[in-house]
């Protein structure tokens, strides 16, 4: 079992436990504000376990019917999430409905409260531990259950901090309107995952800023080449795809373009990462004079 799966069994675990907490949180106080927060741990809970089911299958290696490996699955993870997150701000959003025309007091608040603030705590740490190995791990599903967390955590510092007012102002009808402000958050939050993960679904290329650097490196690394055109890439999980036209001398043997291309396939594995490099060598008359000039 890799660290992505360990990290991602460890989200169902922790998910769990704040779960149960938050839940408490809610009985202890009777808050709807409270109650949106335990509604959106259970849709924690349950994309955890899709994000294991999602690592595990990514992790497989390529096969007869995937030549390309199974890395894409974890994109197909993050829109169930981004979609649970939508269906659980419609629900919070009926429930602040009803609260508002029939407020009422909070039963035991600040006991709540520190129980939910607890919740919020381990929340806080363990999204700041998804999100940094998920990236330094190329894993979307992490990353995505990191920022899910993350979201709230946010929203769960906002509604402590609303609720706080409502024992000395008296305005029961603030923790309807602190739920309905929870369900907004979770529906940006829920959008933002979906639009990002169709991204990775649809091939989009590369930052721009990472495009930069691949076309520095193989400007530098191509020595004995003429130029380089007709660059892509894509992500694809874990795995980053570059593929290029290399141009070189027509008289140049075999080996001596494939030493270049194995210089190049080092160079960019060893700055990019998961890298999957295919080079296409071309006759020089084949050259577009509007590409990567080498240097």
């Amino acid at each position: 079992m890799d660290k992505i799966q360990r990290l991602a069994i460890g989200s169902i675990v922790i998910g769990t436990i704040v779960l149960v907490l938050k839940y408490v949180s809610y009985r202890l106080t009777g808050s709807v504000a409270l109650y949106s927060d335990a509604l959106e741990s259970i849709i924690n809970v349950v994309t955890a376990v899709a994000a294991l089911m999602a690592v595990r299958l990514s992790a497989e290696p390529a096969d007869k019917n995937h030549p390309y490996g199974h890395q894409k699955v974890e994109y197909f993870s993050a829109v169930l999430e981004g979609v649970l997150i939508l269906v659980a701000a419609m629900v919070i959003l009926r429930e602040a409905y009803a609260g508002f025309f029939d407020p009422r007091p909070l039963e035991a608040p600040l006991v709540g409260l520190a129980v939910n603030g607890l919740a919020t705590l381990i929340n806080a740490g363990w999204s700041w531990l998804l999100i940094r190995e998920g990236r330094r791990l190329r894993s979307p599903a992490l990353v995505a259950d990191g920022r899910h967390l993350l979201t709230d955590v946010m929203t769960s510092g906002g509604v402590i901090a609303g609720l706080l007012l409502v024992p000395f102002t008296g305005w029961y009808w603030l923790d309807s309107v602190l739920a309905a402000l929870v369900a907004v958050n979770i529906i940006w939050s829920g959008w933002a995952l979906i639009k990002e993960s169709i991204g990775g679904l649809m091939d989009e290329a590369l930052p721009e800023s990472i495009l930069t650097r691949v076309r520095e490196i193989i400007a530098i690394n191509a020595e004995g080449a003429i130029e380089a055109h007709d660059l892509r890439t894509r992500h694809a999980g874990r795995l980053t795809f570059i593929d290029f036209h290399l141009v070189v001398e027509g008289g140049m043997s075999v080996t001596e373009a494939h030493d270049i291309c194995d210089r190049l396939e080092r160079a960019l594995k060893a700055d990019i990462g998961d890298a999957q490099v295919t080079i296409h060598v071309e006759p020089e008359n084949k050259a577009k004079h509007a590409g990567i000039v080498v240097l």
